[in-house]
């Protein structure tokens, strides 16, 4: 009985990590990229599916980098910046969680 208590914990805990994730990740784009990729939270979330957000933050985010620095060259320096390289993998966490298929919606609008 303890060592399941143990694992319930722990996943909860696990869950809640990425719940916080997440929320630091809509925390940067609003404040980061909401302004030079010109949509909103829901908007951006919805432009792929939790799928092909996942794709495009593999691989140390090569693919969200790729596509949003051709799309939007005004916000190439903030994406290739190794100093938003772990902000940047929050915005993928935003991302994945509110995809457009996920069933979730973000609270900012």
């Amino acid at each position: 009985m303890k060592k399941f208590l143990l694992l319930l914990a722990a996943a909860a805990l696990t869950a809640t990590m990425a719940q916080a994730d997440a929320a630091s990740g809509q925390k940067v784009y609003l404040k980061v990229f909401k302004a030079k990729f010109g949509m909103n939270g829901v908007k951006f979330a919805a432009e792929h599916t939790v799928s092909e957000w996942e794709d495009l933050f593999a691989d140390n985010a090569k693919g969200f980098i790729k596509e949003y620095g051709d799309k939007f060259p005004a916000a190439a320096p903030i994406l290739t910046n190794p100093d938003m390289k772990d902000k940047i993998q929050d915005v993928g966490d935003f991302a994945k969680q509110y995809g457009s298929d996920s069933g979730n919606v973000p609270s900012c609008g």
